[in-house]
């Protein structure tokens, strides 16, 4: 088997898996119960916040534990829309962003917000300019991806935290579910108010997630109830799975420094690769871009076919991202990027990790040929 399908979901460490068994097993107090099991779970809990606030450069007061990356951008986008409403109703945006956060934008725009979404240049880049011109006296909140899930762009993250120091009014949350692991990002020095992480994209478990939340900022809860989380996210907590990703997370940072030039070095001969097949068009840039995504479009060819057919034998891509595959709808974020339709529908993605090899690639190219080759006998 081959697997490039990471950005949809990464295989946990082995190592994860059996630290998941052990508390899931040994631990399986609820950590807000009083009596000895319970205090071993909540034990394990603060042990896992301090660690990986540790990892992250931050504060264990700052990690809120979600379930996953879809709730933590949720919380972040409605919760200060709900918090400083007062303050005004206006949300900056991308054009590119994930359904989870593009998804509750328009629930708020329903709800009187309103909501600007940035354009991206033909790299999948915003515009610094055209951010300034879009902010307004009412404008409460920035949400800005740092890596794109379809193409793998990288956003000048740290550039616009530095302009939106000028504008203290204005809240900074950035989406790093897509980089966590694999492109750097230190959250102060990008002067970042609230981010995303989601565990299962860096080799832990589905079902645990992070928010990091600055000292200072106010949150309206998305969920009421018990009040975990420092009266932030009400639920008892998934200790098992946050203590996998804590582990998760220090694996992955270790491997992003043993291995990042080897990850470089396969990217960028996938790419030359790719470009070597004339019914190909490869729309992830080399400059600004991480390391472990690639996107080419089949000339009008349909992707999903493509996909079944390297699946066959045992090879996984994807189309667009994981969310939005199944819809068979073209790339928002290559029409963002200027695209065509025709284009924009045929894309697919590859997604490494650090497990994958520059064996595999001949491997999969051989096996792509001969998939475009039938997809046009088919065509004709």
């Amino acid at each position: 088997m081959i697997y490039l399908d990471n950005s949809a979901t990464t295989k946990p460490f082995p190592e994860v898996v059996d630290s998941f068994v052990t508390v899931a097993t040994k631990y399986f107090g609820n950590p807000s119960s009083l009596h000895e099991l319970g205090m071993k779970a909540e034990q394990l809990l603060t042990q896992s916040r301090e660690q990986i606030a540790k990892s992250l450069g931050v504060k264990p007061s700052e990690i809120i534990f979600t379930s996953g990356g879809t709730e933590a951008n949720n919380f972040a986008i409605k919760g200060v829309a709900l918090t400083y409403r007062h303050r005004g109703n206006h949300i900056i945006t991308t054009a590119i962003e994930h359904p989870s956060i593009t998804e509750p934008c328009r629930q708020l725009e329903e709800l009187g917000f309103d909501v600007s979404y940035l354009s991206v240049d033909k790299t999948g880049r915003v515009n610094i300019d055209e951010l300034v011109k879009t902010i307004r006296d009412d404008t409460i909140l920035v949400s800005i991806m740092h890596v794109n899930n379809e193409i793998g762009s990288i956003q000048p993250i740290e550039e616009i935290g530095q302009l939106l120091t000028q504008y203290p009014k204005i809240l900074f949350h950035v989406d790093h579910v897509q980089g966590i692991g694999k492109v750097p990002l230190q959250f102060h020095k990008a002067h970042i108010d609230l981010c995303t992480m989601s565990a299962h994209k860096f080799h832990g478990l589905r079902g645990a997630g992070i928010l990091y939340v600055r000292d200072g900022v106010r949150l309206s809860p998305l969920l009421a109830g018990g009040g975990q989380e420092m009266q932030r996210r009400s639920g008892t907590e998934n200790v098992a799975a946050i203590v996998a990703m804590a582990k998760a997370l220090r694996m992955s940072l270790e491997k992003y420094r043993e291995r990042i030039a080897y990850l470089w070095d396969v990217k960028k001969t996938w790419i030359r690769e790719l470009q070597a097949i004339p019914d190909i068009q490869v729309n992830t840039p080399l400059e600004h871009s991480a390391p472990h995504i690639i996107n080419f479009s089949l000339n009008g060819l349909k992707s999903e076919v493509f996909v079944h057919e390297l699946a066959k034998q045992d090879i996984f891509v994807s189309t667009t991202s994981a969310c939005s595959s199944k819809k068979k709808a073209p790339s928002k974020t290559l029409l963002a990027m200027g695209a065509d339709q025709k284009r924009a529908e045929s894309a697919v993605r590859v997604s490494l990790s650090f497990e994958n090899t520059l064996e595999e690639i001949p491997i999969v190219i051989r096996a792509m040929k001969e998939a475009i080759q039938k997809l046009q006998e088919v065509t004709r």
